[in-house]
C-alpha cells in the first residue's frame, strides 16, 4: 500500500471516466493504495458541475470523495508555509503549490497528476498520466 495524493485532473478522469486516462488510472492505482486529496481538490472538481447545474455529476463527485478517498489532507499553516516555499522555488501556480505541499506534509509517497510541469518538483515522486 502506498499513499497517493490525487491532483484534480486524475479525480476528474476517474469520476467522468475520461479515456484514455481512465484506463491508465485503473492500472496506476491499486485497490489497497491509500488515496489522499485536500478540500482544494474537491472544490476544483465540483466547480464545473455546479456552474452548469449538473446535479447528477455533482452527486457522483460527492460519492467519489465519500467512498474512495481515505484521507483529506488539511490545509493548515504548515501546508501553506510549504506551499509558499514551493511557489517561491519552483514558480508553480498557487493551486499547484498548495496541492504539492499538502501531499508532502501529509506524508504521501506519490503525487499523481496530468501536469508535466510538476515533474520538476523533487520532494515527492510525481507521476503523470
Amino acid at each position: 500500500m502506498i499513499r497517493i495524493y490525487l491532483d484534480s485532473a486524475p479525480v476528474i478522469y476517474l469520476v467522468e471516466r475520461v479515456e484514455p486516462y481512465y484506463a491508465a488510472l485503473q492500472t496506476a492505482i491499486h485497490w489497497d493504495d491509500l488515496l489522499v486529496v485536500s478540500h482544494l481538490t474537491r472544490m476544483e472538481c465540483r466547480i464545473l458541475p455546479m456552474r452548469t447545474g449538473d446535479r447528477q455529476l455533482l452527486a457522483e463527485y460527492d460519492a467519489f470523495f465519500a467512498s474512495q478517498i481515505r484521507e483529506i489532507a488539511l490545509l493548515d499553516a504548515r501546508v501553506m508555509d510549504k506551499a509558499t516555499e514551493i511557489r517561491a522555488l519552483y514558480r508553480f501556480g498557487i493551486a499547484d503549490s498548495i496541492h504539492l505541499a499538502a501531499a508532502v506534509v501529509s506524508g504521501c509517497e506519490v503525487f499523481l497528476t496530468n501536469d508535466l510541469r510538476l515533474t520538476h518538483f523533487s520532494e515527492i515522486v510525481v507521476r503523470t498520466l
